[in-house]
């Protein structure tokens, strides 16, 4: 995968957390999207309750899990290879014991017992609450397996262990699984069908955070502008719900608002949307509030209205432009993002063209790349030959990559000798002397420490620019701090 943004949490280990009287060693690694950087401090606080503190060292583990990825072969691989270290590992510390979570654990099943010997549970990613009794099994010396999908988990009952986080910005999960049934993805199958989660718990979740110090969640799902709360079931059971349902029903836009009123100093941003269901109301909403971050992660996937069908994309390309419209008209300087697939099976040059064309239509802040990876079981994967050729795919992602970096330099460029308002996260992996934060629009800045710290929000002069990164010198303390 190609990215134009700052950086990539691939892999990341999670940092320690202790709990007095916990003997047991975890260590946890994390692969994919940000809802399994989620799910593992979900399976980290589960698993403090079983007696097992984290650590960040391999060889010292008494149990060791890693939170896969099935979005692309790549991903998978990049599994299987750390597999290859933990069984190393495993060599000299046999008591040691693996789990795969996650997509892969869903996708595979007992495959993955067969295949990979040294792996001793395999759980999806509904299956976290009944790890207390997989472990047992696992312990009584047999292997350990729970992969069934599930209606209603949401995990809304545990309060995650902060693991993955500076102490500013966090994740709070509200929806779970995708309907939207795109030929090339995985995800319906591995995380099953959308079911929301009680917005009330949502709120203490965002008020929690709050107390604690965050001054940014992220609002989480694989799909969240299908946000639909009707006092619990599947989204495509609503039309059953009774009337007295239906009439106090919560939908994103609903959600977003609650949010934004109970914390007015605290940012909300959300991730992921889908074209098709990113309502007016949802935009209207982030503009009448003005801690709603002012970026849109949008993925597109194709500019070509004949691959976009290919993909059971359930929009096209002018119904994207119009959205692209409103979202500029309603919320003037608002960052959008994409999501850009190369070489999908039967991709023309035409198509290609297309979406270069749509590209330049809507010249995006920054991007996430990659070419085509056929994954099994999938439409695309049953139906489609994949017969882009491998060198094809290579070149018509670099002219991709090469587009979002001239687009990104210019809206980088847009901001020069302006003033722009920036919450510090961590330092600058550049320079100690630095701070390195991010805008509403979640373009990347770095300035001079100066007395600022970790958690200010602080306004900042734009002096120069990367195609990812602003650089300035702050002047002062935003009015919201």
């Amino acid at each position: 995968m190609e990215k134009i943004i700052d950086e990539s949490k691939q892999g990341q280990t999670l940092v320690l957390n202790k709990k007095e009287g916990n003997n047991k060693k975890l260590f946890i690694e994390s692969y994919g999207c940000a809802m399994n950087f989620s799910d593992s401090e979900i399976v980290a606080s589960i698993l403090t309750e079983q007696g097992f503190n984290t650590t960040q060292s391999l060889e010292d583990a008494d149990l060791v899990l890693v939170n896969t990825c099935s979005i692309r072969d790549k991903a998978e691989q990049t599994v299987r290879k750390r597999l290859e270290k933990y069984n190393a590992v495993k060599r000299i510390n046999p008591k040691m014991k693996v789990g795969v979570l996650g997509c892969m654990a869903e996708r595979l099943k007992n495959k993955f017992l067969e295949e990979e010997k040294i792996v001793d549970l395999v759980v999806g990613p509904d299956a976290y609450k009944d790890l207390p009794n997989l472990l047992e099994e696992v312990d009584e010396g047999r292997d350990a397996i729970n992969v069934i999908l599930s209606k209603e988990e949401t995990y809304g009952d545990i309060s995650p262990v902060r693991l993955n986080t500076n102490g500013v910005t966090a994740f709070v999960s509200i929806t779970r699984g995708c309907d939207n049934m795109c030929t090339f993805c995985v995800v319906p199958f591995t995380r099953g069908r959308e079911r929301s989660r009680d917005p009330q718990s949502i709120i203490e979740e965002v008020n929690d955070l709050w107390n604690k110090g965050y001054k940014e969640i992220t609002l989480l799902g694989q799909n969240v502008d299908s946000y639909l709360w009707y006092g619990g079931g599947l989204k495509k059971d609503f039309e059953k719900a009774s009337d007295l349902q239906k009439a106090t029903a919560v939908n994103f836009a609903n959600l977003l608002e609650m949010c934004a009123k109970a914390q007015p100093k605290m940012r909300i941003r959300f991730s992921t949307s889908n074209p098709q269901d990113l309502t007016l109301d949802v935009i209207k909403t982030m503009a009448k509030y003005e801690n709603i971050c002012n970026h849109i992660h949008l993925p597109v996937q194709s500019g070509s209205d004949r691959v976009l069908k290919a993909m059971n994309r359930l929009h096209t390309r002018e119904e994207y432009f119009t959205l692209i419209d409103n979202i500029r008209s309603i919320l003037p300087g608002c960052a959008i993002s994409q999501d850009l697939i190369a070489g999908f099976p039967t991709e023309t040059e035409q198509d290609h063209k297309d979406t270069l064309s749509l590209m330049d239509r809507v010249k995006y802040n920054f991007g996430y790349m990659y070419m085509y990876s056929e994954r099994p079981g999938t439409m695309a994967g049953r139906k489609i030959e994949d017969d882009v050729p491998e060198e094809t795919k290579k070149r018509r992602l670099a002219e991709i990559v090469q587009l979002q970096r001239e687009h990104s330099a210019l809206r980088t460029n847009e901001l020069l000798n302006k003033e722009i308002e920036v919450l510090i996260e961590k330092e600058s992996k550049k320079s100690d002397l630095q701070w390195s934060g991010r805008t509403s629009e979640n373009t990347v800045a770095v300035f001079p420490k100066e007395n600022y710290k970790i958690g200010d929000l602080v306004r900042v002069n734009v002096t120069d620019c990367t195609s990812a990164t602003l650089i300035g010198k702050a002047v002062g303390y935003s009015k919201n701090n």
